[in-house]
């Protein structure tokens, strides 16, 4: 009990949506995602496998998930704002794993406008 008779530990306010909010079409799209998922990593551990690395997806994502990306917005006088979205060079060590996977980073990404 706390000190005022009441629960010590009161129910905070949750980010979670309530259990009556969950839909067959949710659940479907949860389980989609999940598919999809599952799907891009054994295909990951396939290329990995097919390259010499061996079967461990988890270290290429590693190595890969320091790549970054960059929007550029140099200012302007006059007219529309100037934005390109650029990807950081690769280490050597991300090179030489996106290189065994005959993979390649663009040079920059069209920005899109939804």
């Amino acid at each position: 009990m706390g000190p005022d008779g009441g629960d010590p530990h009161p129910p905070r306010r949750s980010r979670l949506r309530p259990v009556w909010r969950r839909s067959a079409e949710r659940v479907e799209a949860h389980i989609l995602v999940c598919f999809l998922d599952f799907v891009l990593w054994k295909t990951l551990g396939q290329f990995c496998r097919a390259t010499g690395l061996g079967d461990c997806p988890r270290k290429a994502c590693g190595v890969l998930a320091q790549i970054q990306m960059v929007d550029v917005a140099p200012p302007t006088q006059h007219g529309p704002e100037i934005r390109l979205r650029c990807v950081s060079r690769p280490q050597e060590r991300q090179a030489i794993l996106l290189q065994r996977l005959r993979m390649r980073l663009p040079d920059r990404i069209r920005i899109t406008q939804m």
